[in-house]
């Protein structure tokens, strides 16, 4: 099949990308390379050295698959994407190229209005490009679980949609779970949901949505095949989700820096994984013409301070708990149902000692390029 990888240059889209033409599929890599203009302007420096996208994908072209590359802003130039993909004509189109960060969407004023208009625009565009050019494309777009919240209000978290009970009818129906963002770039997430119901109900557009969980790891099978294909690994406050960022700290004997009471549950994914997950999404035959397709892309649950001792103790380093700079449950019970991609054959990678020591060993052999300053940098959310 042939698949255009919105944001396909970033932490999930470039593995995602490689395992799909490792595996036989025409991939397009649209990327407007915002993510490596912000690590400039920040300086959050990824640990491991990633080449540009064109040596990427000139050495993924070599010894991985069909894949090619063009620079695009989504967002900003509809024309061009209309273009694109009228010419490339997608069976698939995957949507990452949205920015990620919840701490970088609540720096600022311009940092939460970019997180607004790229992520939504970009998201429109696609839906609104597609509906004309190839109505038949099927979007898989990588959503977050920080949709749905992190209480226990409604009980454990279904996949994407609550069944409830109207009082006056005595009828069950399901609706869209409420949404409960806990930042500008959760809240993003929350308006795409809007925008594909709309697109599937009055357009018929095939929409899956996958509502991830945190990622942790950096390389996959592909990654690791040349230094020029290696992920990118953040490790800072900013853009370095919670276990690297432990892991990177452990290999650099820095103390585990656990935000308030470390009580925050939540759904935890392996990078490998996220490239499974589309991959199995886009074979699906789960589909309901006028219906979003939701799916929980989680593969465990884990508290902070769980992860933080099991780091702590596997390692030998010390961990502290720090005040939390974001404006969240100081602790949370979390249950989540990932029933839709293991009826597809999701089997998932779980939490093991020895995919730790292979984080941690990369850790360690860039600790040159760690900065102790940037650990430290995640904004407070008021």
């Amino acid at each position: 099949m042939k698949y255009i990888i919105f944001g396909g240059d970033g932490f999930c889209g470039w593995p995602t990308s490689l395992h799909l033409a490792a595996i036989g599929h025409e991939i397009l890599i649209v990327d407007n390379l915002s993510r490596r203009k912000i690590d400039d302007k920040l300086n959050s420096n990824s640990l491991t050295k990633i080449t540009s996208p064109e040596e990427r994908v000139k050495v993924a072209q070599k010894i991985v698959g069909d894949i090619s590359f063009v620079e695009l802003d989504i967002s900003t130039e509809p024309d061009r994407l209309r273009k694109l993909i009228r010419n490339f004509q997608p069976d698939v189109v995957v949507q990452f190229a949205e920015q990620r960060a919840a701490p970088y969407s609540m720096l600022g004023d311009s940092e939460r209005r970019y997180t607004v208009d790229n992520n939504i625009s970009g998201t429109h565009n696609i839906c609104s490009a597609l509906i004309d050019e190839m109505p038949s494309c099927h979007l898989i777009h990588l959503g977050t679980m920080g949709v749905y919240g992190y209480s226990k209000a409604f009980g454990a978290i279904p996949e994407g949609y609550l069944n409830v009970k109207i009082n006056e009818t005595k009828k069950d129906v399901d609706i869209l779970y409420p949404a409960n963002p806990g930042s500008v770039y959760h809240l993003t997430k929350c308006l795409d949901q809007l925008i594909f119901q709309f697109y599937a109900k009055n357009w018929g557009l095939r929409i899956t949505d996958l509502h991830q969980g945190i990622v942790w790891g950096v390389n996959t099978d592909q990654t690791i095949k040349d230094e020029a294909l290696v992920n990118r690994f953040d490790y800072d406050g900013i853009y370095g989700t919670v276990l690297n960022r432990f892991l990177s700290q452990a290999a650099n004997g820095f103390p585990l820096s656990v935000y308030g009471t470390g009580g925050q549950s939540r759904a935890f994914i392996h990078i490998s994984d996220t490239a499974r997950c589309i991959e199995l999404a886009s074979k699906s035959t789960q589909y309901s013409e006028g219906n979003v397709q939701i799916y929980n892309q989680v593969s465990e649950v884990k508290s902070v301070l769980d992860l933080a001792k099991i780091v702590s103790e596997k390692f030998g380093v010390e961990y502290e708990l720090i005040q939390n700079p974001r404006n969240e449950l100081a602790h949370n019970e979390l249950q989540v149902s990932n029933y839709g991609l293991r009826s597809l054959g999701f089997e998932p990678i779980t939490l093991s000692d020895g995919l730790l020591e292979d984080v941690k060993t990369i850790a360690s052999c860039t600790s040159e390029r760690f900065l102790r300053e940037n650990v430290l940098t995640s904004p407070k959310w008021r």
